[in-house]
């Protein structure tokens, strides 16, 4: 929502916008571009009789301005709407879904196409360092896209995705998620299979092959498919995968390639964008040019730097998947130190008990783990909320370290006396976290940790 409001603001729209909770990266980048930022929803804010109303998936009937926009009949859509018919008619649309990784290939991709010079424009959940927005819209007949599964808006129960008209599709990976929309993974699969279904038999499915939950999604299909894995039946394979501290290489089709990023859901990312480029005959060499200079996305493993002798990660990880992914890689970059990670349950999946057992293995495989309440815990009973208490429990039984803490002062307090010089702190959340991550630099700036 804010990338797309900083990109149509660029364009000559007025725009301005209401939100319950606004923080940094995205409060600081609207406030960059001068954009309004009206904090929590009210009537008055939809006083001036906006043109046309984007209506985000998180507000639902009851929400104030809903009920306004409702009974003053002003026009409305969803996030995915206003993309589909204002600004991908016509378009060649390259559309990424996956339960991980969404965010990087669709960078990565959107990368290598403006390397190549076809200045594509984007849609990214997340704000790309080598580009700097989230969102650009350009005159190009290409346009990438970050496809979520979620749900469209409280009218519109369809997944995201399903409104972006793609002639490619990257199928990055199919786990089980979002449990407050969907009940099990057959129901995500068929949201794929109505994706896939869609795509033009001139376009192309590019899948991961390794993954068993795709594959019984790729028959039948009237697009040509194509997979991408490590495994040897895959179209697109890598393989001599190297892991250095700052980097990782690989070879795909005979080429070298460097990706300063680390880790093997790092290199399948690349691959998957790689896969693409070469669908789209883009040379070798501006592939290979594109991969080595990728920067990486804010909140994805990225360094807020050291503070205190204690290296500060902050990570988007809210899957039990994706954070072990996450604590691997970190382990390859900082091989001699303590990992030290804090997380909040706040995704609607990790609020929930689904994956008790799961997130204690994930959180295990780091040194020590100091885990903070629940998010938004009085909207869930207690027979479907995470329990944290247990979940600490289960990661000392494991062998390692683990506390809960309900407060971020306390929580601050902890990471301060359980860490030492030379440690790396990683912070999991898909939010704010109480403003965690300053807080925390600046305790350890002052000098207060040893």
């Amino acid at each position: 929502m804010a990338s797309v409001a900083v990109a149509m603001k660029k364009r000559g729209f007025n725009i301005s916008g209401s939100d319950q909770n606004v923080y940094p990266p995205m409060s600081n980048f609207l406030q960059q571009n001068g954009i309004k930022i009206m904090n929590g929803y009210n009537e008055s804010n939809l006083s001036h009789n906006p043109d046309l109303v984007i209506v985000g998936n998180s507000v639902s009937r009851g929400n104030p301005e809903v009920e306004a926009l409702l009974n003053n009949k002003l026009n409305y859509c969803s996030l995915p709407e206003l993309i589909k018919f204002f600004f991908l008619p016509g378009k060649r649309s390259i559309v990424v879904c996956g339960t991980h990784g969404k965010t990087t290939t669709t960078s990565i991709i959107t990368w290598i196409l403006k390397t190549a010079g076809f200045n594509p424009s984007y849609l990214i959940g997340g704000i790309p360092l080598n580009l700097g927005s989230g969102a650009e819209f350009t005159n190009s007949q290409w346009f990438v896209l970050e496809g979520d599964e979620y749900d469209t808006a409280f009218f519109d129960k369809r997944s995201k995705f399903i409104h972006y008209r793609p002639e490619i599709v990257v199928a990055n990976n199919l786990e089980f998620d979002h449990a407050d929309i969907f009940d099990n993974i057959q129901q995500i699969q068929t949201s794929f299979r109505r994706l896939f279904n869609i795509v033009p038999s001139r376009g192309l499915i590019l899948a991961n092959g390794d993954d068993p939950n795709l594959t019984p999604l790729l028959d039948n299909l009237f697009t040509p498919t194509k997979t991408f894995g490590l495994q040897k039946h895959c179209c697109f394979r890598a393989t001599d995968i190297q892991y250095q501290t700052e980097s990782t290489s690989f070879i795909v089709e005979k080429n070298f390639f460097n990706l300063p990023l680390i880790g093997e859901f790092n290199v399948r990312n690349a691959l998957a964008a790689i896969a693409c480029a070469m669908h789209l005959n883009i040379p070798t060499e501006i592939i290979q040019q594109a991969i080595k200079t990728f920067k990486g996305v804010k909140r994805r493993s990225e360094v807020l730097g050291t503070f205190g002798g204690r290296i500060i990660i902050d990570d988007f990880g809210h899957h039990p998947t994706a954070i072990t992914a996450t604590i691997q890689s970190l382990r390859i970059k900082y091989p001699e130190a303590r990992i030290i990670v804090a997380f909040e349950p706040r995704s609607n999946t990790m609020r929930r008990n689904i994956f008790q057992e799961q997130i204690a293995r994930s959180l295990a495989t780091a040194d020590a783990a100091v885990i903070a309440s629940v998010n938004r815990a009085d909207a869930l009973s207690p027979e479907v909320r995470l329990d944290v208490e247990k979940l600490a429990q289960d990661i000392q039984r494991l062998g390692k370290n683990a506390v809960h803490l309900p407060t971020v002062d306390e929580i601050i307090n902890w990471i301060i006396l359980q860490s030492r010089i030379g440690d790396v702190v990683c912070i999991f959340s898909n939010g704010s976290f109480g403003n965690i991550y300053q807080k925390l630099i600046s305790e350890l700036s002052t000098n207060k940790a040893n």
